[in-house]
């Protein structure tokens, strides 16, 4: 950690995600409470979120885009986008200005997409190979991080001056990071041309051929995967094991915050534990730890239920961050954008598809059976996970 840290370039990309961070975290919490008070919708409302998830739907076609330029000028200039389009939403101030904050939402979601695709690839321009895992550990601190608090902040800003200032808060750190990203020495080589035109569906399944032909990356991905699915019905049970406790639905922040801590913690470990355990080990220990989390909530008592949100935050962060770094390892720079995006669509997806079931699944069936077998399926796919990397 204190080699990555020394890292010029890894500490102004650090600084880069801790201050966009903090305005994207604000922000995303920000557009659903203003499309409520704005609407009184519920269901408005959490059009927001989908508007900004739905461009990773389309994260192998996005990815391309960071493959045809080098990264840092196109960071540089999407942030700067964004500065720039995140004001208009000063002029939203009822129902009738909804179509532009859905718009924007839009656009920042796919330029988000393209810009996690660019900065997976710069990455391993700027910091060595060997510190990759303690780098993408510390990235995920950084994140889970400003996710504890950014949102209360940006709630706070709402709450004393409306929507649109937090929309310019957003700008600014936008700004900042364009700033940060300019003053990287890290030098890149023009992007490779084959000599002869690809189609684009050609350079969009490019990535995708190469993770699946991978022996290591797609065993990583099909798990990883499978954890993510499985994480978005437990996320969906999360209001009915608060009722269990006999709490408000506020309760759920305290379990979320103990999430947060043990995501911040396994970041500061994971490039130590990488090195140790390898990547497939790595993450099928994160996945098993998360499973019997997972089982144990359905214990109805205080005590058990922080642990075991404190432990799922240590162990579901696993299988991402050894499927990103093993990646950004394996692959060659030229496909580096295609692959990652390719890599969030097929890990990120799922969770959406999670909720769903476990939003369904919630009211048919009994809350601690049906805890205990969604844990039992994340223990079940860490095992076979494990057996695959013998």
């Amino acid at each position: 950690m204190t080699r990555v840290l020394r890292n010029r370039d890894a500490g102004l990309f650090l600084t880069g995600v801790v201050v966009s961070g903090f305005g994207s975290s604000a922000m995303g919490l920000v557009a659903g409470v203003w499309v409520k008070d704005l609407t009184g919708s519920d269901a408005l409302a959490a059009l927001c979120t989908f508007a900004l998830w739905a461009p990773l739907l389309a994260g192998p076609l996005l990815g391309t885009f960071a493959d045809l330029v080098r990264r840092r000028p196109l960071l540089i200039g999407t942030n700067l986008a964004l500065a720039a389009l995140l004001p208009t939403l000063l002029t939203v101030d009822d129902r009738s200005g909804l179509w532009l904050l859905y718009v924007v939402l839009l656009t920042y979601g796919a330029v988000g997409v393209v810009q996690d695709a660019a900065e997976s690839a710069l990455v391993t321009v700027a910091v060595d190979k060997t510190l990759l895992g303690d780098f993408n550990g510390l990235r995920m601190t950084a994140n889970e991080g400003m996710k504890l608090v950014a949102p209360p902040a940006g709630a706070g800003l709402y709450a004393a001056y409306g929507g649109a200032t937090v929309a310019l808060l957003d700008a600014i750190t936008f700004v900042a990071a364009a700033g940060l990203y300019g003053l990287l020495r890290a030098r890149e080589n023009e992007p490779t041309r084959t000599g002869k035109p690809e189609s684009v569906r050609a350079r969009t399944t490019e990535g995708a051929r190469h993770l699946f032909a991978h022996p290591r990356l797609r065993p990583l991905l099909l798990a990883g995967g499978t954890t993510m699915l499985l994480s978005g019905i437990n996320g969906a049970l999360i209001y009915a094991v608060v009722e269990s406790l006999g709490h408000s639905p506020a309760h759920t922040g305290l379990l979320y915050a103990a999430q947060g801590v043990g995501s911040i913690t396994i970041g500061l470990a994971t490039g130590l534990l990488l090195r140790r355990l390898g990547e497939l080990p790595f993450a099928a220990c994160g996945t098993a730890l998360t499973g019997v989390a997972v089982a144990l909530r359905a214990i109805p008592d205080d005590t058990v239920a922080l642990v075991c949100s404190t432990a799922i935050g240590l162990g579901l962060p696993c299988a991402l961050t050894a499927t990103l770094t093993l990646l950004q390892r394996e692959t060659p720079p030229a496909l580096l954008g295609r692959a990652t995006a390719t890599a969030h669509t097929l890990l990120f997806a799922p969770t959406a598809l999670g909720m769903a079931i476990g939003a369904g699944a919630v009211e048919l069936v009994d809350l601690q059976g049906l805890l205990v077998g969604v844990g039992s399926a994340f223990v079940l796919s860490a095992a076979w996970l494990l057996t695959t990397s013998k």
